[in-house]
């Protein structure tokens, strides 16, 4: 198999490993595989057929002829714990799929979509709870069949909501991740980040409950079998148990061998299920906010901008709801950028930067409501667009580099896979084109070794190096715009340094605007041609670099000068710089 051949492997993939470790773990498989090939092997085992009664042989002991002797009817005890294995696994296996089917997509959906899909969704769960399953199961059986596998798929339904409360936590936890985000940024459609990067993290989850769920239900159709339901003809567990206790006295034996063989099976499969959480970690959901749906209304029509205006945003307005009204975090921010230009929105933690750059790329939470006398990317609507158009232009038009590296990167999926998967989607790449491409940009971005970065899975790098792979995937599909949030904030001097000369080139590069977000001057006098100053969700003060700098007009823009400067040169080549050779006032030239 080529390079270009390997798909990348989630992480997750050392989970069997891991568990296979596992002293515990591996005694429970040898256990159930045990049961499960002594069930399926029954015509190779035994020459009886589970409801063959001779009464000669009533309660006959241990023989050649009956290794675990006759119960109280003449059948042979071997056969029917043999046969009866079948009708637990398979009655137990019933169950598992049943809730699964039912609760999985239901978890999954309202998990990620919320809304009123998750409003009908908790109520139908809460209906099926609220009715008493036993009942439900003898009303079905008597009205629809004996058979104890109907019953297991009434069973399957009624468990259907823990599979669903437990799905739907775990996709609203990794919902809220910045890697998910990230992929939006990138263009994905709802359907590829769900499968990409939702649903593996559903996988293990869904490991454990369907270990329980299986032993529940073992449990429940042995309960219902030892009552006498079900079929006379259907050999289980149960009937053994009901069989042995009516002749409890007679023969005590017969109550040992269903007895073992249901609780063998009972405790392997719990026990695999701890074995599997162990191997995991803490699997529990983070508390995550109330969310409602967010509130867009469209701008007004575009009017004649100039030529090379790529980013209008006039009168931007965001706000959250409280308990006692709203809250205003944007208050009618109007900026522009042109196409080659560098603009930095500065400002204090808390100024309103990034709501103003996640108001751009539509990323704000369900419950903001954004409105805007006018919000437009080179021409279009931006809240007039819909999810497809907005995943069409997320990553192809607007490129996003982010704040933290390495939360966005999705730790299940090599770095290879992360840059090649928006290239295939937007520029209609075959994987090995969009392979080379990946390897191009991982060098153009100064990484020494783009082989083995592009093999490597985001913890094996550093974070320096993570924030040249979220570059070079933010300029991989041709953006016309690139908003940075805090680039450089958790990286060193140093590197911030590099990453910005990286970043200035590869906007010269490929002519893009650019929205730097950030609170450090230092950072805005390396890399920008004008800025705007934002307080309290305003914009205070807009002006080129060099004015800011030599004569700021606002008081703020004073004070953050004066607590962010410290008097020293400005890095890079002054004549690569727009205004080269003006002296700054308080700087070096």
């Amino acid at each position: 198999m080529t390079a270009v051949d390997v798909e990348p492997t989630p992480r997750r993939d050392r989970l069997p490993r891991r568990t296979l470790r596992d002293p515990l773990a591996a005694g429970c498989l040898a256990v159930l595989a045990l049961v499960i090939a002594a069930s399926l092997a029954a015509p190779l085992l035994t020459d009886y057929v589970p409801d063959h009664s001779v009464m000669a042989d009533t309660l006959a002991p241990a023989s050649d002829a009956h290794p675990l002797g006759a119960d109280g009817v003449g059948r042979d005890v071997l056969s029917r714990l043999l046969y009866g294995g079948r009708t637990s696994l398979l009655g137990g296996t019933l169950a598992v799929l049943v809730a699964f089917a039912v609760g999985g997509p239901l978890g999954v959906i309202s998990g990620f979509y919320r809304g009123w899909f998750d409003a009908v969704a908790g109520w139908i769960v809460n209906v099926i709870m609220a009715v008493p399953a036993i009942i439900v199961m003898l009303v079905v059986m008597a009205a629809v069949s004996q058979d104890l596998n109907v019953a297991m798929v009434v069973l399957g339904v009624i468990m259907a909501p823990m599979v669903f409360r437990l799905i739907r936590a775990s996709v609203i936890a990794v919902r809220e991740e910045l890697y998910v985000d990230a992929a939006r940024v990138s263009g994905l459609g709802d359907g590829r980040v769900m499968r990409r990067h939702v649903l593996p993290v559903v996988v293990a989850p869904s490991v454990i409950q369907a270990t329980q769920v299986f032993a529940v239900a073992i449990g429940i159709q042995a309960g219902l079998a030892f009552l006498g339901l079900g079929k006379a003809s259907q050999a289980s567990w149960g009937a053994m148990l009901g069989d042995a206790f009516t002749n409890i006295y007679n023969a005590p034996v017969l109550l040992l061998w269903p007895g073992v063989a249901m609780g063998l099976t009972i405790l392997a499969s719990s026990l695999l299920g701890n074995a599997v959480r162990d191997a995991l970690g803490p699997t529990g959901p983070r508390p995550v906010r109330k969310r409602r749906k967010r509130v867009v209304r469209q701008s007004a029509p575009a009017a004649d901008v100039p030529a090379d205006r790529l980013l209008t945003v006039e009168g931007l307005r965001v706000s959250y709801p409280k308990p006692d009204g709203e809250k205003s975090v944007v208050e009618g921010v109007s900026l522009t950028v042109a196409r080659g230009e560098v603009l930095g929105l500065v400002g204090e933690s808390g100024s309103g930067k990034s709501q103003t750059a996640f108001s751009v790329l539509g990323l704000l939470p369900d419950d903001a409501e954004v409105t805007a006398d006018r919000l437009a990317f080179d021409g279009q609507d931006l809240l007039g667009m819909d999810t497809a158009a907005l995943n069409r232009m997320r990553g192809h038009g607007i490129g996003y580099v982010p704040q933290e590296p390495m939360s966005n990167l999705d730790p299940c999926f090599r770095i290879g896979f992360q840059l090649v998967e928006p290239m295939r989607t937007h520029l209609g790449l075959s994987r090995a084109e969009a392979r080379s491409r990946a390897l191009g940009l991982l060098e153009r971005v100064g990484i020494p070794d783009p082989e083995r970065v592009f093999r490597s899975y985001p913890h094996q790098i550093s974070g320096g190096m993570a924030q040249r792979v979220l570059i070079a995937g933010a300029v991989s599909c041709d953006p016309r715009l690139l908003i940075a949030d805090e680039p450089t904030t958790a990286l060193d001097v140093t590197v911030q340094a590099e990453v910005l000369d990286l970043m200035r080139s590869l906007q010269q590069e490929h002519a893009m605007g650019m929205v730097l977000v950030t609170h450090d001057f230092g950072v805005v006098a390396d890399i920008c041609d004008r800025v705007a100053v934002m307080r309290g969700g305003r914009i205070v003060e807009t002006a080129p670099m060099r004015q800011i700098f030599a004569a700021p007009g606002h008081p703020y823009t004073r004070t953050l000068l004066a607590s962010t400067l410290d008097g020293g040169p400005v890095r890079g080549e002054p004549s690569a710089r727009p205004g080269a050779g003006e002296p700054l006032k308080g700087m070096t030239s």
